[in-house]
């Protein structure tokens, strides 16, 4: 049968903690003909992907105390642990995710939503929840990227290789676990434009602390990236370059490799195709009940937040919605 035949009550478009919990809750609420798209092969890819093994994953995320109001038991665990609490209630839920579908568009057609993925599949929902993160859409520096070290400029430290020498930057706490973690292993100096780390927790404050105490790990702080540019490798490979980072302070060195940790940012693009306006900050226009000004059509999830919000912030928003969306069923 034709999907576009189907008609579903909630179609969720992202398998992150927000659209996860607001599956569940519909579930939960009795509202049984849910769809989950991914475009990646697991939930939570953000955690599966940009998260080194063993990662702390908070709860009250950045201090922000949050009172779960929902039915999934999300609380203070690891990467590996989180992980595994929303992948037994997507199978104990029965939560059809539709992995590798990617949404293309939604669009509203009278009192219905067509979804459109990049395979040109279509669907149809009553309900429509866009439940997408930032870091699936890292942030990038302004100045210019050289083509032919682009390979070894990442957004995350899984390509980094023993015996690379590896720049880290930016000032939050993947930066500092991908700095500390990386430091076990080789050459890395830390870079942070500002001279104080203010947005890390107690743990990985005290990492820190010791890595660069032990001088294990190098500290460039206080100072910001002006450019790039690619030179001969430094250890004579003549298969690739070496980048050569050019600071504010005037001075300058080589690195093998850099991977940047600096945040987010909201994918506006698919916004714009949803219909789904922003304000200057490129945060989504939505109300209370995270209502976008067309009907029906919820938004869940960090891009609500110019600052970024936290996993416990975004299944709470999942169960507002979908308290919302049984109001309107009932």
């Amino acid at each position: 049968m034709s999907t576009e035949n189907i008609i579903h009550e909630v179609g969720i478009i992202g398998a992150g903690p927000g659209g996860i919990a607001a599956a569940v809750e519909c579930k939960k609420y009795d509202i049984k003909d849910v769809i989950v798209f991914e475009k990646t092969d697991s939930i939570l890819s953000t955690i599966h992907k940009f998260y080194k093994a063993h990662k702390h994953v908070d709860k009250d995320y950045k201090n922000q105390v949050v009172t779960l109001r929902g039915h999934i038991p999300f609380g203070d665990g690891f990467k590996e642990s989180t992980l595994e609490l929303f992948e037994n209630q997507v199978a104990s839920n029965h939560i059809d995710v539709r992995f590798n579908t990617e949404i293309d568009k939604v669009e509203k057609d009278g009192d219905l939503f067509v979804i459109r993925s990049t395979s040109n599949e279509i669907f149809k929902a009553k309900f429509v929840i866009v439940s997408i993160g930032k870091m699936g859409q890292p942030n990038k520096p302004t100045y210019a990227l050289p083509p032919t070290v682009r390979k070894y400029i990442n957004f995350n430290a899984n390509e980094c290789q023993v015996g690379e020498k590896v720049l880290v930057v930016g000032g939050g706490n993947s930066a500092v676990e991908y700095a500390v973690d990386l430091a076990s292993q080789t050459e890395t100096t830390l870079n942070y434009r500002k001279a104080e780390f203010t947005r890390i927790n107690d743990t990985n404050a005290e990492a820190l602390k010791k890595v660069l105490d032990s001088k294990k790990l190098l500290g460039k702080f206080g100072v910001d990236i002006t450019s790039l540019e690619a030179v001969p490798s430094r250890s004579g490979d003549a298969e690739r370059d070496s980048i050569k980072v050019n600071f504010t302070d005037g001075s300058s060195d080589i690195y093998d490799r850099i991977v940047y940790a600096i945040g987010g940012v909201a994918p506006l693009d698919f916004l714009h195709k949803c219909g789904i306006k922003v304000d200057s900050n490129g945060v989504p226009l939505a109300d209370a009940n995270h209502e976008t000004p067309t009907k029906n059509l919820f938004v869940v999830g960090d891009i609500l937040f110019k600052n970024g919000g936290s996993i416990a912030i975004a299944m709470n928003n999942g169960l507002d919605i979908v308290e919302c969306i049984r109001k309107r069923l009932s």
